[in-house]
């Protein structure tokens, strides 16, 4: 079974393009994900310059992926989960290049968050409306209330 759950925080903004002819959209972004390291262990990595998380390059289709682009950004945290994917192709200088990358079922975002092309929180209702009749008497507390 090739599942792959993961929590980490975006390193940079996503990435949003749209494959030619079906217009589908992908995204892809990268999270750092701390490595499962001891207080002692984690600071003997820094002082050797090390890194303490891993990098991990997570892709994302259609409609979800145009969600990631709109509602994520660098350093927010988020749940993926997904599979391993494996791949190579050859660069520039004839060289064989393998990638692994997580191609995500589903990305969870894990903190309140504001759309980044609008400025709205993505919970946000507006104002409520104050304005009300004058028919409304006001109602005394009830100490005996259980509410």
């Amino acid at each position: 079974m090739n599942n792959v759950v993961l929590t980490g925080r975006l390193v940079r903004d996503p990435e949003l393009r749209f494959i030619s002819g079906s217009g589908m959209a992908v995204a892809q972004f990268t999270i750092a994900v701390d490595k499962n390291l001891s207080r002692d262990k984690k600071q003997q990595f820094e002082a050797q310059g090390k890194p303490t998380a891993d990098f991990i390059r997570i892709v994302v289709w259609g409609k979800q992926a145009e969600n990631c682009n709109s509602y994520l950004s660098k350093g927010r945290k988020v749940a993926i989960n997904g599979s391993i994917s494996t791949s190579s192709y050859v660069n520039k200088n004839g060289e064989t290049v393998y990638t692994t990358d997580i191609i995500a079922r589903n990305v969870e975002f894990l903190e309140r968050m504001e759309r980044r092309d609008s400025g709205v929180s993505q919970d946000s209702f507006g104002e409520l409306d104050r304005d009300y009749d004058a028919d409304f008497a006001s109602i005394e507390d009830d100490p005996h209330s259980p509410f």
